[in-house]
């Protein structure tokens, strides 16, 4: 199972460092949250983001996407009933499928509950409507790039549009290419879903293409109450191949604490399994 980390927690700390604690810590990915490299992505040269690839390859680490993909931008609204938004939005998915493949990415995780949330009068038929016609446009670079967008469900505390994995996967299904494909969170999935996580993990075995793994009480797993035994088996048994990327929302334990206690009991969890049989 290949763990990769969220590396925003560490966001106040340089690129460089960020990369030597995360491979102390024994993470083999990191997933990027773009703001986080500038506000105006536009602007920065293809060098600062090969620079970032090579002083993370330096460290053993690969650079595996994209997530908090609209986080802290202004003008841009995937539901928009205003066309002009909706285009805008769509070039800016566009130049993030570039960013992604600059820094050797491959996945880019869709959340962004603020620009996607149900805007007076319009209906949710009409927001699905926007969605689609905003993904439809961009496939074609992603699939240039070699990028994969996954449509990320979440809870209604966070959106009020696409809330659980069949929503996200009635989407997907509606723009109909294979770069887009569904992810899935676990907080999430106990946040809005009446089905188990593994039971959802399994039903959609054949289009989830990345994995986000924490806990309701927003730390990293094996930080809270949340028993990762079967989920993580059902990950292996349904021959998951992609990220186990640690996405976590409360820093204040630190970000290598958090890291490390993460990741540790993922392992520790794993050699349980495979003391039970269930090998990888």
């Amino acid at each position: 199972m290949k763990f990769a980390l969220c590396h925003e927690l560490y966001e106040q700390t340089d690129w460089a460092t960020q990369c030597r604690l995360m491979a102390e810590a024994g993470y083999t990915g990191i997933e990027v949250a773009p703001f986080t490299i500038s506000s105006d992505l536009a602007s920065v040269p293809a060098s600062v983001f090969k620079e970032m690839k090579e002083v993370a390859a330096q460290n053993g680490l690969e650079i595996i996407g994209l997530h908090w993909m609209l986080a802290k931008t202004t003008g841009l609204y995937l539901t928009s009933p205003d066309e002009a938004v909706r285009l805008k939005t769509t070039d800016y998915l566009k130049l993030l499928a570039r960013v992604c493949r600059h820094l050797g990415g491959e996945v880019m995780v869709f959340g962004s509950p603020m620009q996607r949330n149900l805007l007076p009068g319009v209906t949710r038929e009409q927001a699905a409507d926007f969605a689609v016609q905003v993904f439809k446009d961009a496939v074609d670079e992603f699939a240039d790039q070699e990028v994969t967008l996954c449509l990320e469900p979440l809870t209604p505390k966070e959106t009020d549009f696409i809330n659980t994995c069949d929503e996200a996967m009635e989407i997907i299904q509606r723009v109909d290419h294979p770069t887009m494909m569904l992810h899935q969170d676990v907080k999430a999935m106990l946040g809005a879903e009446t089905e188990s996580v593994p039971s959802l993990i399994h039903r959609h075995k054949n289009f989830c293409k990345h994995f986000h793994v924490n806990d309701t009480n927003l730390l990293g797993p094996g930080m809270g109450e949340t028993d990762y035994k079967p989920i993580l088996k059902a990950l292996i048994e349904s021959q998951y191949k992609g990220w186990v990327s640690v996405e976590v929302f409360d820093y204040k334990p630190g970000a290598q604490h958090i890291a490390v206690e993460s990741i540790e009991y993922m392992k520790r969890v794993l050699a349980d399994l495979c003391r039970e049989g269930v090998e990888e």
